[in-house]
């Protein structure tokens, strides 16, 4: 694949670099050219640890690290002791993405590294994603955007790599299944997670989400899924109700990206 010579190539020009890495295939993807591009003393991935992080996403991304000699750091970001964040609204990701690029930028000048990246894919710039503009604010350069990689080219290299990820399904922070305007707040975040991770012990794959909207939890999945929670849905309504759920519904028109921002108008930050 003569696009990952061109993305070593290109990583190798930004000098000593520190990666924003969530363990994802995009940041993992970096990760391992990262690591092959500049050695074990040129190249950090940090884990930004707090409440929103998925355990499923870190077990993840110190897989990968170990699996491939990645030199890896965790910091805590403490994005919830901002009430913006906390307060959830519809550029939550602006202040999340701040407290991580701040707190990364620190470690960066500490260890006298040059550049920090992440794994924001072309894909990733014609969506509604606020933690871009506090990239932008942070200096914080995306190689994968840069080159036009898109997500199937991604998986496509993070396969030939020999990735054990390349094609797992996105996790993105737990907060991102709040409904906005509904306050962040470990509980929540405990509920989602717990609740997921039930419906994946049951058997379903794929894309999927659990969308927390106050009392009610609505199910979100692949709808080749759906016969695997029906067959399962009163043992479900009992395991959400002692999560903390008054009710639990199945969404019918199946996973889908964004879904949240259909019942609020964007905010830029």
């Amino acid at each position: 694949m003569m696009q990952l010579a061109a993305l070593r190539a290109h990583i190798a020009g930004l000098g000593r670099v520190l990666l924003g890495y969530s363990g994802g295939v995009d940041s993992a993807l970096l990760a391992v050219v990262g690591r092959q591009a500049l050695g074990p003393d040129a190249m950090l991935a940090v884990i930004g640890r707090s409440a929103s992080y998925p355990s499923v996403q870190y077990r993840q991304a110190i897989d990968v690290a170990q699996r491939f000699g990645v030199p890896l750091l965790e910091v805590v970001t403490r994005e919830m002791d901002d009430p913006a964040y906390v307060a959830n609204p519809a550029n939550r990701c602006y202040f999340c993405k701040t407290a991580l690029w701040r707190r990364l930028a620190a470690v960066a000048s500490e260890r006298g590294f040059h550049t920090i990246i992440d794994g924001t894919n072309a894909d990733d710039l014609g969506e509604h994603r606020p933690g871009l503009k506090a990239a932008g604010e942070h200096r914080i350069r995306s190689p994968l955007a840069e080159l036009g990689w898109t997500k199937p080219m991604i998986r496509a290299g993070a396969r030939e790599l020999g990735l054990p990820i390349w094609d797992a399904p996105a996790a993105p922070c737990l907060s991102s299944r709040v409904s906005y305007g509904l306050a962040i707040t470990p509980e929540r975040l405990r509920q989602v997670e717990a609740g997921e991770a039930y419906l994946r012990s049951i058997g379903v794959t794929g894309s999927l989400r659990v969308r927390h909207h106050g009392d009610c939890a609505r199910l979100e999945l692949e709808p080749a899924q759906f016969p695997v929670v029906e067959r399962r849905w009163d043992s479900i309504e009992t395991q959400f109700r002692s999560l903390g759920f008054e009710t639990v519904e199945l969404d019918p028109r199946g996973y889908r990206r964004g879904s949240l921002l259909a019942v609020l108008p964007v905010v830029e930050a």
